[in-house]
């Protein structure tokens, strides 16, 4: 159980160190609008984590049966990193107006985070695929594998939200310039990640 344990930490830490869609609009934000934002995205993650998770351990024959899911789900996922990654390129920042009030800022930075994260496919995939590596390779049983993931799952959170935290502590190092280009450099990550799902999920 020990060693569940600990391979699920360590995957959680690697999992959140791959540079994608979601590390780099959880910066911005923490730099633009505070480590809250941060937190918020996190938590978005978490939850659809969570469900990921949940169809990874018990199997996907829950999921409706729907046709083409997999390139329906990819397409919304470049269109939406494609504007997001445009609208940073063309402007600095994103030109989405969240709402300013407190329910209205946690559901779009929530809502986001979710979005960022459930609309790649390919996240979905890494999970299925490490169950069934835990449970062929590894041979786990249920509970060794409901620890693994819940370590896994937890730590990813804790990660982001650490993450968070640094990026707004660094702000006042964080010169207008220095902002901007990042924010078009996210940007261009966002559409570069955009054009490779696009590729996996409809060309190659």
């Amino acid at each position: 159980m020990w060693e569940a344990l600990l391979y699920g930490l360590l995957t959680g830490v690697g999992l959140c160190l791959t540079f994608g869609t979601v590390f780099f609009f959880l910066v911005q934000n923490s730099v633009d609008n505070g480590y809250r934002a941060g937190f918020k995205i996190a938590f978005g993650v978490f939850i659809c984590d969570l469900i990921f998770v949940f169809f990874a351990i018990f199997g996907t024959s829950l999921l409706p049966d729907i046709p083409n899911f997999q390139q329906w789900t990819a397409g919304i996922g470049v269109i939406f990193l494609t504007v997001m990654g445009l609208s940073n390129i063309v402007r600095g920042q994103p030109v989405v107006a969240y709402p300013k009030t407190r329910l209205g800022g946690f559901i779009f930075y929530f809502s986001t985070g979710f979005l960022l994260n459930g609309l790649n496919p390919i996240n979905f995939i890494s999970w299925v695929t490490i169950a069934s590596y835990l449970r062929k390779t590894l041979l786990y049983d249920m509970g060794q594998v409901i620890l693994f993931f819940s370590a896994s799952v937890i730590m990813v959170f804790l990660v982001e939200c650490a993450i968070a935290l640094s990026a707004h502590k660094l702000k006042k190092w964080f010169t207008p310039t220095f902002l901007s280009v990042f924010n078009k450099i996210t940007g261009i990550v966002f559409v570069g990640i955009a054009m490779h799902l696009a590729y996996i999920s409809f060309i190659k």
